[in-house]
Formats: structure tokens, C-alpha cells, sequence
């Protein structure tokens, strides 16, 4: 996907850029200029106490896009007392969601992160989002399922990790958040184990840039088919939630969507959450977390509104993603016993193929991923462990200008006149699996953002496996664009999706959560996002992160019911 294509949560709260210029800030308030800044109005410089202690409730849940959504609404429905804390405010789609590139910049994660390594991942847009809803509200609703022998890459091949668990035992959750969501795609789907249930929508219209691909893959036998989407190809009548809208095909997948079509956290699992008596705390900053002497969890501190508050709670459920879950653990010196958290950072090889067609593309137009082939899941000529899948990728104008920059090095004219090809222009790009190594972390940084945290570095280098198979992606996709008549073929290297910093295992030695989500060394508490994830998976991560979602709030559920038996 471009650079938006994303899907991680976020715990800490963006910090919006303050405008200096008294009389500049005074006329974009419409108030009357203040004559001088007062020290004592910025927030980090009164002293503040923390808030009384609230009354203790069963869960808290930090972090409300994929990973803690789905749980939070499955907790709730069980009666429950659960709180739900965001860094990022509540959106109103219709008001807030502009069709404008550039208008929507607030959805990102725009604290600083810190990127290392040979080839450092692009933060921001690329890997976050803030907001009640988090990443899902500007990610592109890419949700394939991955294969069964995706979650086998030790067994297969003697690389990487296996999961402590099945593709059976994901199966259940898969086919109920497709009908849940309202997926669109096609049944029977190509590739993978036959399905009990379809999907319950038609596929999406395919965009210029699939119905080429179509074509060119055509000729090469590689076979194709419209992608599994979040997001409505007819009006949908959603359990709980009642009616959402078609979509109009405007091509804003990368950003928030105005009409509800698209299943983002904010209009399906958490309205759910809600109607069952969740407690949702937007722009809540979580600093701390709170243990007794057994080192049991008791509760969280965090900042709303510039206002210190602390939440006693029963358990914790940590929904952050994988940069500021690990980020949050290594703050308050939790679940470190394996010595694995930041560990196991991956990233999936994202490789994009653009091509130039004398007929017009407009590739912002319709999905902007609307054709899938995983014909490529394991090539039989590959020498490389895993595998990866293709698909199509629309692009905006701006995003796609930076990449012909920094990927072709064009500026100033040159970049002008390429641009003036835009609506010519078309793109594939793969998903493709990513091994953990010793090389690939996340740690904290001396360096302290503006509310005195260390920032989070992430390292990344592209090992021997990952630079194998973009080589042999790189050779199909061109190969497609030729037999498609393409013309100024080139490649842009990227990687997307930050997983694995908290995986999940069979033992407290070598991971930090078990197969239900549970920390080994911390009884009360679980963590629910792609951090826990073995292996990186060659599809997209969001269906796998919230199929893991309900699965942990089920086996939490089930654990309570025994214990009150």
C-alpha cells in the first residue's frame, strides 16, 4: 500500500503545534491579541496533583483501535465495568473528515519517533494514528485472512517462530468479525481452506490500476480476484449498530471516511461498546502504571485535558500497538522478564511497482486496493522463507510526490514534469512476510519528547530474506506492468506495519504473553495488538489483530467464570 496504508494504535496523545505569533494565533481564534504568552498557561509547567482516586473497575483499556475495540465491546456486552482510555479525541465523520489530502494529517501519530538502521521505517502517517478508533480510521481496510501455513514458519522452513496457536482456532473469530463488519469480497474466495460462511457483501468495483493488473497478470497465468474489504459495497444493517452506508467510492481509504462505509473502530465495535455501558475517556494520555507489592496491576495514571486522574482497576488490558505497548512497558518496568519486549521488531516488505499507461488511470479513484492475488504465498521457485501476496495500490497526489522523490530523486522541474503524468500512472505492491532478528528492536531513546518521555528508536535493517524476496517480487511486478503496456517501469523500496515487540509464545523464557494474550509475569494483565504477533504474516494485519482481540476477551471471560464457579 502507499504510506498510509497502516494499522497500529496509539497510546500517547500527539501533541498539537502551538502558533507562537501572539497576533497570528489571536486572528485564527478570532479573539482579541494577548499582549504577551503567561508562563504559568502551559500545562507541563503548573505543578499537578493527580486527581482522587477513582473507584476500581473491572477492566481499563488503553488504546481503541483494532486491538482494544472489539475486546472492550465484548467485555462490555458481559456486564462488565470497563473504562476505555484514547490519547486521541472523538471524530464526527461527516464534519471532520474533509476529501482533501492534506486536510486529515490530524488522524496521524505526529510525536516524534526516532527510526534507525540500515533501512529505518517511515513513522508517522506510515505506522499510527490517534484518535477513538486509532489507525482503523486512515487505515485502507485491506483484510485478507492469512493462510493456515502462515502461522507455520519454523515448521516449514526451520526460520522465524511459530504461533502457540492454530489457524483453526482463529478460523471462528475471522468469519465473525467479516459478518460483523459487513466485509465485501468474493465467495468463494480463490486461495486457502474452503469457508463455512462467504463473505457477506459483493465485491467492491475494481479502479483502473486492478483492471490492468487483471490484464497483465492474465497474460503471465498468475491468477487474480477482487479483495476481501472492510469497507460496504451495499447498505448494511450492522448487529447493535443498526444501518451503515454504502461506499461512494471517492477514494479516502487512507483517511478518515465521511459517510461510515468503511469499518473503522468508531462506528462499529465501539457504538457497540457504548450501548453496553463502556466507559470511553478520549484524549487520555496514559504515564503510569500502578502494581502492588505481589506485582499485580491496581490501576493507571494518566492526563485528560491537562488534568492528571488515576483509574484503580482489576486487570489492564494494553491495546497500544507495537511501538507504544513495548514503549509503555519499558516506562513502568513491566512484563520484562524474558527480556523480549522492544525485541522481534518486523516489518512487512512493501515493495512498489509503478508503471506509466497511455490510457488515463487516475489512481486516486474507487479502492485504492482492490485486486488481490496470492498466488505468490509460497512460489515454488522462491529462495526465501515465507511468502507474500500482490495487490493493486491507488496513491494521492501528494503522497505519491514524495515517493517519485525520494524514490527516483527528482526535485524541482523534473519532479514537475513526471507529476504531470499522474493521472496516467499505476501501481502493485506486495504484503509479504517478515522474519524477527537480533538486529530489529525498539528501545527508549535519551532523547525526551515534549512531555519529557523518552522517544521511542526504532532499529531496522532489511535481512538476507527479506532483500530475496522483494528481488523476486520486484521480477513479477514488472513482468505484470510489461504484459500490461506499460511504459517508465521503476521500483519503490518501503516497508510497512511495526510488529512483534511483545510476541506471544508457549513460555515466560522467550516471549512475553501466552497463546490467550496474558503476560507470563503479570497476572492482570494482557495485551491486545499486532506487538503479539510471532511472525509478521504475509497478508495485512488488521482482521489477525482483531480476530486476537475477541479471542482474549473470550478466554478472559472464560477464566472469570471458572473462578466464580
Amino acid at each position: 500500500m502507499p504510506d498510509e496504508e497502516v494499522l497500529e494504535e496509539g497510546v500517547l496523545n500527539p501533541v498539537k503545534p502551538e502558533i507562537q505569533d501572539p497576533l497570528l494565533r489571536a486572528l485564527l481564534a478570532d479573539e482579541p491579541a494577548a499582549t504577551a504568552p503567561v508562563a504559568a498557561d502551559t500545562p507541563q509547567e503548573k505543578p499537578q496533583a493527580i486527581a482522587p482516586e477513582a473507584d476500581a473497575v473491572d477492566c481499563v483499556v488503553i488504546g481503541l483501535g483494532a486491538g482494544g475495540a472489539p475486546l472492550l465491546a465484548r467485555l462490555a456486552m458481559a456486564g462488565l465495568k470497563v473504562v476505555a482510555l484514547e490519547a486521541g479525541p472523538w471524530h464526527n465523520p461527516e464534519k471532520d473528515f474533509a476529501t482533501d489530502e492534506k486536510a486529515q494529517d490530524f488522524l496521524f501519530w505526529n510525536d516524534e519517533r526516532l527510526a534507525a538502521g540500515h533501512d529505518p521505517l517511515a513513522m508517522g502517517k506510515n505506522n499510527s494514528g490517534t484518535g477513538v478508533g486509532g489507525s482503523t480510521l486512515h487505515y485502507t481496510a485491506y483484510t485478507p485472512r492469512p493462510l493456515p501455513d502462515d502461522l507455520h514458519l519454523q515448521r516449514d522452513f526451520g526460520k522465524g517462530e511459530d504461533w502457540p496457536l492454530s489457524y483453526e482456532e482463529l478460523e471462528p473469530y475471522y468469519e465473525e468479525i467479516e459478518q460483523f463488519l459487513g466485509i465485501s469480497g468474493p465467495t468463494p474466495y480463490p486461495w486457502g481452506p474452503a469457508r463455512r460462511k462467504g463473505y457477506p457483501l459483493a465485491p467492491l468495483p475494481l479502479n483502473s490500476a486492478a483492471q490492468l493488473m487483471v490484464r497483465g497478470a492474465e497474460k503471465l497465468g498468475i491468477r487474480t480476484s477482487p479483495a476481501a474489504n472492510a469497507a460496504l459495497s451495499a447498505r448494511y444493517y450492522q448487529e447493535g449498530i443498526g444501518w451503515r452506508e454504502a461506499c461512494t467510492n471517492r477514494g479516502f481509504c487512507q483517511a478518515g471516511c465521511s459517510n461510515g462505509a468503511k469499518a473503522s473502530m468508531d462506528v462499529t465495535f465501539i457504538p457497540l461498546a457504548v450501548k453496553h455501558g463502556a466507559d470511553i475517556r478520549p484524549n487520555s494520555f496514559v504515564t503510569e502504571i500502578e502494581r502492588d507489592a505481589r506485582g499485580h496491576i491496581t490501576g493507571v495514571v494518566y492526563t485528560q485535558n491537562g488534568e492528571r486522574k488515576r483509574q484503580r482497576c482489576r486487570h489492564l488490558f494494553l491495546c497500544g500497538g507495537s511501538v507504544e505497548t513495548p514503549r509503555l512497558l519499558l516506562l513502568n518496568e513491566l512484563a520484562l522478564t524474558s527480556g523480549q519486549v522492544g525485541r522481534n521488531l518486523m516489518a512487512h516488505p512493501g515493495l512498489q511497482v509503478w508503471g506509466t499507461f497511455a490510457d488515463e488511470v487516475r489512481p486516486n479513484k474507487g479502492i485504492p486496493g482492490g485486486l488481490i492475488s496470492q498466488d505468490t504465498h509460497r512460489p515454488q521457485d522462491a529462495d526465501f522463507a515465507g511468502g507474500y501476496l500482490l495487490q493493486s495500490i491507488g496513491v494521492m497526489p501528494v503522497t505519491f510526490a514524495g515517493q517519485v522523490a525520494r524514490g527516483r530523486k527528482l526535485w524541482g522541474q523534473p519532479l514537475r514534469d513526471y507529476m504531470r503524468q499522474y493521472n496516467h500512472i499505476a501501481g502493485i505492491n506486495i504484503l509479504g512476510d517478515c522474519l524477527p532478528h537480533a538486529d530489529n528492536f525498539m528501545e527508549l531513546a535519551e532523547e525526551k519528547d515534549a512531555r519529557g518521555l523518552p522517544k521511542p528508536r526504532l532499529h531496522f535493517t532489511a535481512q538476507e530474506n527479506e532483500q530475496r524476496m522483494n528481488a523476486h517480487a520486484e521480477k513479477i511486478m514488472r513482468g505484470i506492468w510489461e504484459a500490461a503496456g506499460a511504459t517508465d517501469i521503476w521500483a519503490f523500496q518501503r516497508y510497512a506495519h511495526v510488529i512483534g515487540t511483545a510476541r506471544m509464545g508457549r513460555s515466560g523464557d522467550d516471549a512475553v504473553v501466552d497463546a490467550k494474550g496474558r503476560a507470563f509475569d503479570v497476572p492482570n494483565l494482557y495485551i491486545s495488538d499486532n506487538s503479539t504477533f510471532p511472525s509478521a504474516l504475509s497478508v495485512n494485519p488488521a482482521l489477525t489483530i482483531m480476530a486476537l482481540s475477541l479471542r482474549t476477551a473470550d478466554k478472559f471471560l472464560e477464566q472469570q467464570q471458572r473462578r466464580d464457579a
